[in-house]
């Protein structure tokens, strides 16, 4: 019924209908309740199901373990910071409340400046901000007021995708461009030492034990792992991370250079901060701490700001680990280092790809000329 009902009316938003000027807007929607039935018809191609809207949805999909814990988590952490014996629903519900409207704020003003771009250049909506959309209120603490979120949020499509063309243009990621935004414009709503754990209560994040020195102060292992700690919505929840990341691996989606290599890249700049003395948590704190895990799996790996190249990957991926750490442990007014890194590293990665492509084209005529004296 709904494709039949779709086939009536699409007429009309094609050229020449009476709502032509809304083919846009139709195409956003039809595209993404059926994959769209065009195919090339000159040169050769790859017959293929798995469009752009469907990719998206596998990250969106990746990333409801997450929302759906950070959900929990305001709940309970308002609960137990204010002495109250509260079950599941009732944390879930008052999460719902601080979470929910976040979400709505973000797609509401970023789907609606992708539809009045794709409007007025007539060209087809962007799908990126399904994820972005999906990202933003995920990175941000529960108590960012929506105003100061809806702001952001036109910040990051306007300047950080519109201006360069849109999706698959941009040069820098746009979730994490609008968590920028928030932290250095209004520093005392994000920045990331406490976040809002109760009524006219904030709590201090594990970060901030750390850059504090306060090591004793850190929760166990076992909780940092399961995420019931003070921090953005989505972040807290290593385990909720690790579902999306088998998720994104196993649909080929995520790439595993990158994320092995950004481990790496942390787990060994942390282990010099830990020799020089310059850092008293353990790797597998500040592995377990921050948004670290959070940016590795959903934010490093972005197809369009990351590195191109395999190797490139390898490069771009160790770059942002040894970053965020380093960041995290020499400057104590940045805890959280692994949005600066992913951020410093996206503006990178295209001269990372142009080096490693050059290398390879010399390493190819010099194999070329050495077989040219041979011959």
């Amino acid at each position: 019924m709904l494709r039949n009902f779709l086939d009536r009316i699409k007429p009309k938003f094609e050229k020449g209908g009476k709502y032509h000027f809304l083919h846009s807007t139709f195409e956003a929607f039809e595209s993404f309740l059926y994959v769209p039935d065009k195919v090339t018809s000159i040169g050769s191609h790859v017959r293929d199901a798995l469009d752009m809207k469907r990719t998206m949805i596998v990250v969106v999909l990746a990333l409801v373990p997450c929302f759906l814990f950070g959900t929990y988590n305001v709940g309970y952490m308002h609960h137990a910071t204010v002495g109250v014996e509260a079950g599941f629903w009732q944390n879930f519900w008052f999460g719902c409340t601080k979470v929910l409207p976040m979400l709505v704020v973000s797609y509401v003003v970023g789907l609606a400046i992708e539809f009045i771009f794709a409007q007025v250049r007539g060209h087809e909506v962007n799908e990126g901000f399904l994820v972005s959309g999906f990202l933003i209120p995920l990175i941000c603490p529960p108590d960012v007021p929506l105003w100061m979120l809806a702001v952001a949020t036109a910040f990051a499509v306007i300047i950080g995708k519109e201006v360069f063309g849109g999706t698959g243009m941009n040069i820098w990621n746009p979730a994490l461009l609008a968590r920028a935004f928030l932290f250095f414009a209004y520093p005392s709503q994000i920045s990331g030492d406490k976040v809002w754990v109760a009524d006219a209560v904030s709590g201090p994040t594990p970060l901030s034990h750390i850059a504090a020195g306060e090591i004793n102060a850190l929760p166990d292992l076992q909780t940092l792992f399961w995420g019931f700690i003070p921090g953005s919505v989505g972040e807290t929840s290593k385990f909720c991370i690790l579902l999306g990341a088998v998720i994104l691996l196993w649909t080929g989606i995520g790439s595993f250079r990158v994320m092995i290599s950004t481990l790496a890249g942390g787990v060994l700049m942390a282990w010099i901060g830990g020799l020089a003395g310059s850092t008293g948590a353990s790797i597998l704190q500040h592995i377990l701490s921050g948004g670290f895990l959070f940016g590795l799996v959903f934010m490093a790996t972005d197809p369009v700001t990351s590195a191109q190249t395999g190797t490139g990957k390898l490069i771009y991926g160790f770059l942002v680990g040894l970053m965020a750490m380093l960041i995290r442990i020499y400057n104590p007014a940045y805890p959280e280092g692994m949005m600066l890194a992913i951020l410093l590293m996206n503006t990178f990665a295209p001269l990372i790809d142009y080096l490693v492509v050059g290398r390879n084209m010399a390493r190819r005529r010099k194999r070329l000329v050495l077989a040219s004296k041979k011959a």
